[in-house]
């Protein structure tokens, strides 16, 4: 990668203008709601279909909207400023559920599953982490079989997001195909769809945050997929998921950015009009560092994501420097977001601490990014391993 340019086109801006809006005037009035009830919110993600979000990163021969992965970034950061659980219901379907069929499936699967996908009609789930494998994602359990040109699936996922709405269209699974004699393990992925014989979607997890979002673990009970379903080459799943790691982490950054910045817009304005000692609580120091702080880490948390996504773009890129820069975003980001929670649940005082307040929700919502698609003590294994340690 030879340079960086952070002035964004006139299309990236555009897209920013325009998911801005959304998220203000239709998101953010019905996140509340959303949360209160753990509701998934299907009438916003028919709206986001509508303004193309779900095939933004796409090129538009395959039927996407021919935008960018940066521009995809700053929609997701938009979204999720109004709610960071419709933000991961779009991240998943794009980074986790689409993303790896336009790259991997073969012509005739691309053609089946990714129109539904990239026009936003249907939704895509990625089954990865497992009882006993989920930052160790090499010990997958689950095992698959072929035999008379089907694949038989045995297992169990957990935390899957999107794998059971109305909408839902399928989900990719990573197993083992090898034959189980202890070499290392053949890690493949096969497509799985909805109502597929053998699998079983369990009820929805109790969430502490992302309480819109769908999340359910599946049961693989002889779960029958025909031979057509190997995503890519047998053996092939390992390399895949960390590619669409890869490109997930970045995406979090940008969702993790955009809480960030919810959390700093919140506490601002709470403090300017918040009164003590006959004055705004924003002129007394102590709350005024806070608030620069803030500012600072989330400028910094935004530019480590943009500098991210534009490395993913750049096919020069080399492989190392790009994990690192997706480790560091993502590390950097969604740590930014939790210490914003934090903090504006301390400038806002006892009306923090509110369950109808925004920033207790900004501060449940806030812990996910810093477990989801990797946690921060991975990202710094990936990190201090890229420096040689």
């Amino acid at each position: 990668m030879l340079g960086l340019d952070f002035e964004l086109t006139a299309e990236q801006r555009a897209v920013r203008s325009l998911t801005r809006e959304f998220a203000r005037e239709v998101i953010r009035p019905a996140a509340a709601e959303l949360d209160r009830e753990s509701r998934f919110p299907y009438a916003i993600v028919g709206q986001m279909a509508d303004l193309g979000l779900f095939g933004l990163p796409f090129p538009e021969s395959a039927g996407g909207v021919g935008g960018d992965f940066l521009s995809y970034c700053l929609a997701l950061e938009e979204v999720a400023w109004a709610d960071a659980g419709v933000a991961i219901t779009l991240e998943a379907a794009v980074s986790l559920g689409a993303t790896p069929i336009y790259e991997f499936g073969t012509p005739e699967q691309r053609q089946r599953w990714l129109p539904d996908l990239l026009s936003g009609r249907r939704l895509w789930a990625f089954g990865l982490t497992e009882p006993g494998a989920g930052s160790d994602a090499g010990a997958t359990a689950t095992r698959a079989s072929l035999e008379a040109e089907e694949w038989t699936i045995e297992g169990n996922k957990q935390f899957i997001t999107n794998s059971g709405t109305d909408i839902t269209a399928g989900v990719t699974v990573t197993c083992r195909t090898d034959s189980g004699d202890g070499r290392e393990p053949e890690i493949s992925a096969l497509l799985v769809p909805a109502g597929a014989p053998g699998l079983k979607v369990l009820p929805a997890y109790q969430k502490t945050g992302w309480r819109c979002s769908d999340t359910h673990p599946l049961a693989l009970e002889g779960c029958r997929v025909p031979e057509a379903n190997l995503l890519g080459t047998r053996g092939g799943g390992y390399a895949q998921f960390l590619r669409a790691l890869t490109a997930g982490r970045i995406a979090i950054a940008a969702l993790a950015t955009g809480q960030a910045q919810a959390c700093l817009d919140a506490a601002l304005a709470h403090a300017r009009e918040r009164q003590a000692f006959g004055r705004p609580i924003s002129q007394f120091q102590a709350i005024g560092f806070k608030l620069a702080d803030m500012s600072v880490e989330v400028d910094l948390a935004r530019l480590a994501t943009h500098r991210a996504a534009i490395a993913f773009m750049d096919p020069g890129t080399p492989q190392g420097q790009l994990t690192r820069f997706a480790s560091v975003a993502k590390l950097y980001a969604s740590e930014t977001a939790k210490r914003a929670a934090d903090e504006a649940v301390q400038i806002h005082g006892g009306y923090g601490l509110m369950e109808d307040s925004v920033v207790s929700r900004f501060w449940r919502d806030a812990k996910f990014s810093e477990i989801g698609e990797g946690t921060s003590e991975v990202q710094r294994i990936l990190i201090a391993r890229e420096l040689g340690c």
